[in-house]
Formats: C-alpha cells, structure tokens, sequence
C-alpha cells in the first residue's frame, strides 16, 4: 500500500490511498457473498438456492460476487491500511476499485486523515480564578430564590395590571382587518414582562383592570418566523379575565421549619453559606478550566480539516437525537415546532462542534508531546468509575467501549490535568 497527497486536495490533510487485498480474505469474502445471495438464485437442474458456487461463476462469469465481496472488504481493510500507514481517517471521498482477480484485488480511495498538531507554550498559562467569597447578598438571593418555589398565586381585585403580574387573557389578533391564523387564544396565562409575545403587546396590557375589553396595536418584527406578518401592523382585541400576581412567604423561622431541617433563620444561613460556598468553588474550578481550554485552543497550530468539524456536529446532533427520544419526542416533529430543518439544527452546533474538535486536539498534541501514558490500572479503574455511573457490569462496559478508544479519553484528561496542574492560577 502506499499513503501519499491527494492530486484532488480540497481540504486539509487529504491523501490518497493505494490498497491491496490478499488473495485468502478475498476468497473469504466472495464465499459469505456467494452463500448469502444463492438463495436467490434459480438454474435450471438444480433446486432454488442449491446450485455450486462453480456453476453459478460459469454461468453468469467468474467475477458475479466479486463487487459485493469488495463492499464487504472496504472497512476493515481501510482500517488496517490507515493502522499500517499511522493515519486516523477522519472522511473517505470516493473510492475506486484498480483491479481483482482470484489472487486478491486493490482499491485506490481519497481520504481526510486526522492532522497532526502542534503546541507550544502550554506550561506555565495565566489564569485568573474566580472571587469564592460569600457575601450577605449572596445568602439572600439563595433564600429568594426558595422563596419564589414556594410561592402562591393569588388573584389581584382591588388595582390595574402591573408588570410582575399574569394576566389571564382571551386574544385574537387581526392584520387589514382580517384575522390571522394562530393569532387567537382563550383564557391564556400571559407573564407581564417575560417578553414572551411580540415587542408591545405585554406593555399595553399594564394599566388594565379585570372584566376589561380593549385593542392593542402592535407592528409584527422584520424577522418574525412567519412570512406572512413579517413587519406588518397588527390590531388585537382583548378580553381580560384575572390579574394574578405572586405572593411570597415571609422568611422566619416557621418558614425555616417548613422548608428545611432546621430550627431557626440562624441555623439556616450558617448552611446556605456553606452550600453557596461549595456551589463558588465548583463555578471557580471550572471557569479556571474553561480559561485553560480557550488558552490551549489560542496555542494550537496547525491545518484543521473541515471534515471533522462537520463529524463532531453530526455526533452532537445524533446525541441530541438520543435525548429527544429518551423524553420520548421525535426529531421531526421537534424540527417542526421549531421551525428548523436539517442543516440549520445542524448549524446550531457548528461553533461547540468547532470548540469541541479544537480541545481535543489541543490536549491529544499534549499528551503526545508529553509522552503520557495509560497503565493497565488507569483503564481498570475508569471502567469501573463508568459502570458505577450507568450503574452497569464490568464486562458490559469493556464490551461496549474499545480499550483503545478509552485509552485515548484517559490520555486527554492526563493532559488537561497535567496543564492545570502547571498553570498559574491568580
């Protein structure tokens, strides 16, 4: 086989190779071929499915099987000549079949390989760590924010709507004078203020009293996800039903008593403060990490292939996919509702995607340079922590997960924590 520059490079890191398949896993293939698809073949003298392989090859000529079994020789032999060679393929363009016979045959293909990367400079990056201090204020927003949990709605009779308050609405919306589809509601739930509808409309509803009939005119957005109302004028007729507004629990030691184990307010800020504490130093840790990641990502140097940014979306939308269906909803449907199609949902990946494929490059380069290694010990105790956490056997994990691939996941946290560890944190 040979590895050599594409002549058709049209991206980073394309080659093109030459590879040959021997003569014994040729004929391997051609026979699985030969015996899954004579079922289907009818000759005269023999009963449906029985006729010889040599019969079958003299009838229809020698090399009947011969495309089907290189289909299915492509993927492991690309895999072997990619090992041999000492290239990670990343996307295969075309592939083109030289010649095959009964000694073996040889295929030439196009192919995006995985760059080799390089980094300097990554000992010894400034980073600034986050404040963990834990002021009063901090303590009475985590109180507040309990507070709103264990709030009540309660239906407003003796004043105007506010912005704060829901506004229990009936609405139909009209353009020219013509109502317009999916502008009418019943008895809708509208929070003043949350900027869920159109700019305008939440603002004209402030002022009005309950049992109350009035219009509202707004002007539909340039951009609005509708075609048909983009930037046009828009009257609504309203029907305000109920004022509803939140009222919050007084904060004292009933309260204290209701909500927690404690006796007393006392009490429970001396353990807000040590859960607001725990909660800054994880924020710290990791926004320590995030710097280091952007720094790491500054240094690297090297051509990219756009291929691999274009696989990392397509993993992260797969995997979307997967949660969808895990809260039992479809990806159709959800592209729907949202008004999306495949390459935009795509799209919304494409700047993580690129981050993504950058840190990972960024520390394997690391690990390379720094010669890291994983021991026998390091992939035990890493399946071990991954059974644990999917609450998986041991072997289901190894059988699951390839130890080579593994090994590479554990090279790159080596390296991450060999760069924070050698960072200058202030």
């Amino acid at each position: 086989m040979a590895l050599k520059e594409s002549t058709k490079k049209e991206q980073a890191n394309s080659y093109e190779l030459v590879v040959s398949v021997d003569g014994e896993t040729f004929e391997k293939a051609v026979n699985a071929v030969y015996k899954k698809q004579v079922k289907n073949i009818n000759i005269q003298g023999f009963r449906k499915g029985k006729a010889p392989r040599a019969v079958v090859e003299k009838m229809y000529g020698s090399e009947v099987f011969y495309e089907d079994a290189m289909q299915d020789c492509y993927p492991d032999a690309l895999y072997d000549a990619a090992k041999e060679a000492g290239v990670e393929i990343v996307k295969v363009e075309s592939l083109e079949a030289i010649e095959a016979s009964k000694e073996g045959f040889t295929f030439k293909t196009n192919v995006i390989v995985k760059p080799t990367m390089e980094i300097d400079n990554y000992k010894g990056i400034e980073v600034e760590k986050k404040s963990t201090e834990v002021t009063d204020e901090l303590v009475d927003a985590e109180i507040e924010k309990i507070r709103e949990r264990n709030s009540r709605m309660v239906t407003v009779e003796d004043r105007a709507c506010e912005n704060g308050d829901t506004a229990v609405i009936d609405f139909e919306g009209f353009t020219d004078g013509v109502a317009f589809e999916g502008g009418k509601a019943e008895n809708y739930n509208l929070k003043i203020g949350s900027g869920n509808f159109i700019p305008g409309f939440e603002e004209q509803i402030v002022g009005h009293k309950t049992g109350e009939e009035f219009s509202i005119n707004v002007k539909f957005p340039e951009d609005y996800q509708a075609e048909e109302l983009k930037g046009k004028d828009a009257e609504f007729k309203i029907v305000l039903h109920e004022i509803k507004t939140t009222e919050l629990p007084e904060v004292d030691d009933e309260f204290v008593k209701d909500v927690t184990d404690k006796e007393t307010l006392d009490e429970w800020k001396e353990e807000l403060k040590e859960t607001v504490a725990n909660r800054l130093a994880d924020e710290a840790e990791k926004d320590v990490d995030n710097q280091i990641s952007e720094k790491l990502m500054e240094l690297l140097e090297g051509e990219i292939p756009e291929a691999m940014y274009e696989n990392q979306a397509n993993e992260m939308v797969r995997e979307f996919d997967m949660r969808l269906r895990s809260q039992g909803l479809d990806m159709n449907t959800y592209m729907q509702y949202m008004g999306m199609d495949p390459n935009s949902l795509k799209d919304m990946y494409k700047d993580e995607a690129e981050k993504r494929v950058k840190l990972r490059l960024s520390l394997e380069t690391v690990a390379r340079k720094e010669n890291i290694e994983v021991s026998a010990d390091d992939l035990e105790e890493e399946y071990k922590k991954i059974a644990e956490n999917y609450r998986m056997e041991v072997e289901q994990v190894k059988a699951a997960i390839p130890e080579e691939s593994l090994t590479e996941d554990i090279k790159v946290e080596k390296a991450l924590k060999l760069v924070k560890d050698n960072a200058v944190i202030k």
